[in-house]
C-alpha cells in the first residue's frame, strides 16, 4: 500500500453516537487512538492469514455447547488454548468485536449473533487482559445500527457490562488499496475505527444465505463497510460482486480472529427469511477461510462449491480438509445438515 493510501481520513460530520449516552461516551472513549497501517490488526496474537502457499495449513475449533445459558467464556478460553492464543498476545490490547446484527427481531434468535455468545467473548478477552472490548457494527438493512442493538438484545448486555458500541454506518472513513484484486473495486473506504482496534474479531452467525450460499465469519465482515459510503443494503458491494468483495474485503482488512455462533443457526432462504436449526455448536479460528470451510462441511456443505472461498482458497487459507487440523469435537460427530433451496442459484447443488 502506498503512502498516500494509509491514514487518509475522510471526515464526515454526522454523529456517529446518536443513543444512549453511556454508548455514545463510551463508544468515543473505546476508539480514541492513532490510525494503525491496514493488516497491523493481526500483530501480537498469531497469524492467521498466509498468502502465495497452496499448501497452506490452519487449525480450527469445534465446540458442543447444549445451549446460550452454558459457561460461554469458558468455552471460548478453551477454545483460545487449543488454539495456542495466550495472555501475552492479548494483554493490553484493543479488541474490536464485529458481530451479525443483520435485521434482528426480538426472540428470534437465528437471525443473529446471540448476545450471550457476545457477552461470553468479552468476558474471555477481558479475563486475559485485554485492555478494552467494544462491539462495532454497521446495519446492513436499517440505518439505525442502535435499533438493531436493541432489537437484538445486545444494547441490555452491553449496558449492563459497561462495554461500548460503536455504529459504524457514519464513521470517518479510511481508504485502502483493495488488496484482493479479485472485484473491480481499486480502493475500499474502512471506517478509522477498524484501524484503531489492535484484534478485530469476526463474530458471525451460522446462516445459509440467497446470494452467497452461507454467510459466515468472511461474509460477515460485509458489516464493517460503511452505509454512509457503501449504502443499504451495502448495495455498491452487490454490485460489483457478491463474491469477489467478500474474498476483496478480507484480504484487505485481514480480521484476527473468528468465532460463530451455531448454537442456533439459520437453513433456508438466509440470511433474513429462512428458518431457525439447531447445531450446538460454536466454531472458532485464527483463519476466516479455515473456519468457514469447517462450518460449511458442518452443515452439509462444500465449501469448494462456495465461490468466495475458493477464491481465498490458497490465497488466505485452505479449505481442504487435509489442511485444516480440527481441534475439539469431530466434523461428523456434530454434523447438521442445513435445509437448501434448488430454486435459489446460489444455494443449488452445494451439498457435499
Amino acid at each position: 500500500m502506498g503512502m498516500e493510501d494509509k491514514h487518509r481520513v475522510i471526515e464526515n460530520s454526522h454523529a456517529i453516537w446518536t443513543r444512549r449516552k453511556f454508548l455514545k461516551v463510551a463508544g468515543a472513549a473505546a476508539v480514541a487512538g492513532a490510525v494503525t497501517a491496514a493488516g497491523a490488526v493481526a500483530e501480537g496474537i498469531i497469524p492467521g492469514y498466509f498468502t502465495g502457499n497452496r499448501e497452506l495449513r490452519a487449525s480450527a475449533f469445534i465446540a458442543s455447547v447444549s445451549g446460550y445459558n452454558q459457561d460461554i467464556r469458558g468455552i471460548i478460553l478453551s477454545g483460545f488454548r487449543e488454539l495456542g492464543i495466550h495472555a501475552e498476545g492479548i494483554k493490553g490490547k484493543k479488541i474490536l468485536l464485529k458481530p451479525n446484527l443483520v435485521n434482528p427481531q426480538k426472540h428470534l434468535e437465528h437471525l443473529y449473533t446471540h448476545p450471550l455468545v457476545i457477552r461470553g467473548a468479552v468476558e474471555a478477552f477481558l479475563s486475559m487482559g485485554a485492555d478494552e472490548v467494544f462491539v462495532a457494527e454497521a446495519s446492513g438493512h436499517g440505518r439505525d445500527s442502535f435499533m438493531d442493538l436493541e432489537e437484538s438484545g445486545l444494547a441490555d448486555i452491553l449496558y449492563e457490562d459497561k462495554i461500548p458500541f460503536v455504529d459504524l454506518n457514519e464513521s470517518s472513513v479510511v481508504r485502502a488499496k483493495n488488496l484482493g484484486q479479485t472485484s473491480q473495486l481499486e480502493y475500499f473506504y474502512f471506517p478509522e475505527e477498524v484501524y484503531k482496534a489492535d484484534i478485530i474479531v469476526s463474530m458471525a452467525k451460522m446462516k445459509t444465505h440467497h446470494w452467497a450460499g452461507v454467510t459466515l465469519s468472511m461474509k460477515n465482515m460485509f458489516g464493517v463497510m460503511p452505509g454512509i459510503v457503501y449504502g443499504w443494503p451495502k448495495n455498491l458491494l452487490h454490485w460489483a460482486g457478491i463474491d469477489e468483495c467478500i474474498y476483496d474485503i478480507n484480504a484487505t482488512l485481514k480480521p484476527s480472529l473468528a468465532i460463530v455462533d451455531g448454537i442456533v443457526g439459520m437453513e433456508g432462504d438466509g440470511p433474513i427469511m429462512g428458518d431457525p436449526v439447531r447445531s450446538n455448536v460454536i466454531i472458532m479460528g485464527l483463519n476466516s477461510t479455515a473456519v468457514d470451510a469447517t462450518c460449511a462441511r458442518i452443515m452439509g456443505i462444500d465449501p469448494d462449491k462456495i465461490p468466495y472461498l475458493k477464491y481465498a482458497s490458497g490465497n488466505i487459507g485452505p479449505i481442504s480438509e487435509t489442511n485444516i487440523e480440527q481441534r475439539g469435537e469431530t466434523v461428523p460427530g456434530v454434523q447438521k445438515y442445513f435445509r437448501l433451496i434448488e430454486s435459489i442459484p446460489a444455494q443449488k447443488r452445494l451439498r457435499l
